[in-house]
């Protein structure tokens, strides 16, 4: 049976050369005699593979020698406890709020520290991000934090937030490496792998050295403090060995197909072609303003609930899942991340035609 076109917002698609390397390597991987998933992370052989991952992710982005880079667990939702824990020295930080992930994570914040919500999208619905011209940062926040982009809604920060001598910290978990990064701009920057990078139970944290240099307010578990993890090259406990291989694998793939430059002249013709459907349709309605629209996660909408039903239960005939949207917004969302093949979109966008034909 061919493969389905997965619009999963995460775990999502996979690069099908990654899969069919991991599947060949299934038994035997590097001449081991064994899975990676059977191998001791304190091996030779899987220290090479964490090394060579982490090797080629600073070579794909640029990373510079004074920011370290953690393989850890607990998804992208541990760091929004661990980064006060570790960050929120002073005990104050700056939040731009752009959906349900800032809402958590200004949520687990406030357990530590004044939280400064800066500049909010929620009264117009989450549509767009804010406006920043005029918003004014505590020189006195450790921290100023935004999620970049935010997979429920579909939108995207254009620009950065200028914080001058604050530390940037982005949650970049749905457009990691879907583009390149100017890491020099941020003080952290962290992603779970399940969108773009791999499977689900890697959490990739970028950190600059000065940030990890901070004393912390109060004593932490050894398990939540980041110098810990940075001391140990993600190997204070046994790190999700087999998800850090994949991972390796997406960032070979990704290098041998053009590096992050030719991913986002891709990701955007993608996008593009979408967005020009949902613009000149008279049935489907693009949810997201033109100034804020992700190039990962299309959101849209038709007339009605129960049309919307329709769509998705006629979609299943074309191999298509996964096209429903966020159960706290309903409406659908197609996430077309870096292994979505341009086919992919034009597929789905013929049977939105079609749709849109049968219910003039």
């Amino acid at each position: 049976m061919s493969r389905i076109y997965n619009f999963s917002a995460g775990p999502a698609m996979l690069p099908e050369e990654v899969l069919k390397t991991a599947a060949a390597e299934m038994l035997d991987c590097h001449d081991s005699g064994m899975s990676v998933m059977e191998m001791s992370h304190r091996s030779k052989t899987y220290q090479a593979i964490i090394d060579e991952a982490e090797a080629d992710l600073r070579k794909l982005i640029g990373i510079p020698e004074n920011y370290k880079v953690l393989f850890l667990q607990g998804g992208a939702t541990l760091q929004f406890a661990m980064i006060p824990m570790n960050f929120m020295v002073h005990g104050k930080a700056d939040y731009i709020n752009t959906g349900v992930w800032t809402k958590k994570a200004i949520k687990d914040a406030k357990l530590y520290g004044e939280v400064n919500v800066v500049a909010s999208g929620e009264e117009g619905g989450f549509k767009k991000i804010p406006d920043l011209k005029g918003v004014k940062f505590d020189k006195d926040a450790d921290y100023v934090y935004i999620c970049d982009n935010n997979t429920i809604f579909g939108s995207k920060y254009k620009e950065y937030p200028d914080t001058g001598d604050i530390p940037l910290i982005a949650d970049m978990s749905s457009c990691f490496l879907s583009e390149p990064i100017n890491v020099k701009k941020f003080g952290m920057i962290y992603a779970g792998a399940q969108k773009n990078v791999g499977p689900a139970g890697v959490t990739i944290c970028i950190i600059r050295d000065d940030l990890l240099a901070r004393t912390p307010m109060h004593p932490l578990p050894a398990y939540l403090d980041y110098r810990i993890h940075a001391e140990n090259g993600s190997m204070y406990n046994t790190p999700p060995t087999y998800g850090i291989y994949i991972c390796g694998l997406v960032f070979k793939w990704l290098l041998k197909t053009g590096g992050l430059e030719a991913r986002e002249k891709l990701n955007e013709e993608k996008a593009a072609l979408l967005y020009d459907y949902l613009d000149h349709s008279k049935l489907f309605t693009p949810y997201v303003d033109k100034a804020s629209r992700s190039l990962m996660n299309v959101t849209f909408r038709t007339p009605s609930d129960e049309m919307d039903a329709e769509f998705l239960e006629g979609a299943k005939k074309y191999r298509f899942t996964n096209l429903k949207g966020h159960r706290l917004t309903g409406g659908l969302r197609a996430s077309i991340y870096n292994a979505m093949p341009i086919e992919g979109v034009k597929a789905l966008i013929k049977y939105m035609a079609e749709f849109e034909e049968a219910h003039k």
